[in-house]
């Protein structure tokens, strides 16, 4: 092959990267702003430059060959090379600039990150940013994302994590239903009122409880507790607790601003629940020698919103 026709194919062989990233024409042509066209005729070009299939098609699927396989490993290094080069020569510039695609879990985005997210723009105009709301974990590498917004209790060893706030679990209801049913003394009582939770498994749910302070009980406390209404969401939850339907056990930013507004009102608050939600909010992206100047002031500006919002 003529050394004019290889500089010719530096774009081709990137998009093919990508294409073995994204795991379809589609999405690789999303992720590099073209056409799904424009994608098929480019790796087309390449094959015929190459003289040999690079890509195997059926309507279902998509694989890479053993000679596009081989391409795409022994041009990584060097894409992702010039990626970072370009991140730190781009980082020069004053203001950070350019796109950033965040994940993140859809109640804590809506009730918490995209005011922030608005903030962050006004203090960033040269930003841009593409959040996707989704309880489903991604994985950052191969579906392009930035940063991931995660509330858990174990972020992955793999990737680079910054804690962005502490949370807890709360017990809420309204008083209507407390005068209506009685207010619990202890978690036991918990057994005799409708309580709203968040699906586990199968089994029965259960509560735990510790003690705030020490009130001669050393031990926490697991109490089975059944209820008319469960949802995998805190926002669901929130909303049937709002309407007097039960106690509802949920992450402290779903209850926050019900709570300062009298809406909701802590029940067992000298019983701190453990084990039903993660203590701690996370920045979440895959591990690179170079953040982007953008993704790191965005962390810092959730880091602050957060930890400045969350006093319930």
């Amino acid at each position: 092959m003529e050394e004019q026709k290889i500089n010719t194919l530096w774009t081709h062989l990137h998009w093919l990267s990508v294409l073995a990233q994204q795991g379809s024409y589609t999405a690789a042509a999303a992720r590099l702003g073209v056409s799904k066209a424009a994608m098929s005729q480019r790796i087309a070009e390449l094959e015929r430059a190459a003289k040999v299939t690079l890509v195997q098609r059926t309507t279902r699927s998509l694989r890479l060959t053993e000679a596009g396989q081989k391409l795409v490993d022994e041009t990584r290094a060097s894409f992702e090379q010039i990626e970072q080069s370009f991140a730190q020569v781009r980082d020069l510039a004053e203001q950070p600039s350019g796109l950033v695609r965040v994940t993140a879990p859809v109640a804590l985005a809506r009730q918490q990150l995209v005011p922030l997210l608005a903030d962050f723009l006004k203090d960033f105009p040269d930003v841009r940013l593409e959040l996707d709301m989704s309880d489903r974990l991604s994985a950052l590498a191969t579906e392009g994302f930035d940063l991931a917004i995660r509330h858990t209790a174990h972020p992955p060893d793999t990737h680079v994590a910054w804690t962005l706030c502490d949370t807890q679990s709360v017990l809420v209801a309204t008083r209507a239903y407390l005068r209506r049913r009685g207010e619990p003394l202890t978690p036991a009582d918990l057994q005799a009122h409708n309580c709203l939770h968040y699906p586990r498994s199968q089994d029965t749910p259960v509560w735990t409880f510790e003690p705030r302070q020490t009130q001669g009980v050393s031990e926490r406390l697991t109490v089975p507790v059944s209820g008319n209404f469960a949802a995998n969401n805190s926002e669901a939850l929130r909303e049937a607790a709002l309407t007097g339907a039960g106690i509802a056990l949920m992450p402290d930013f779903s209850a926050q601003a019900a709570l300062r507004q009298g809406k909701l009102v802590s029940v067992l608050p000298g019983w701190k629940p453990v084990g039903a939600f993660a203590e701690s909010i996370y920045a979440i992206r895959p591990y690179a020698p170079h953040v982007p100047r953008a993704v790191a002031a965005l962390v810092e500006h959730l880091r602050k919103g957060l930890r400045a919002g969350f006093a319930v």
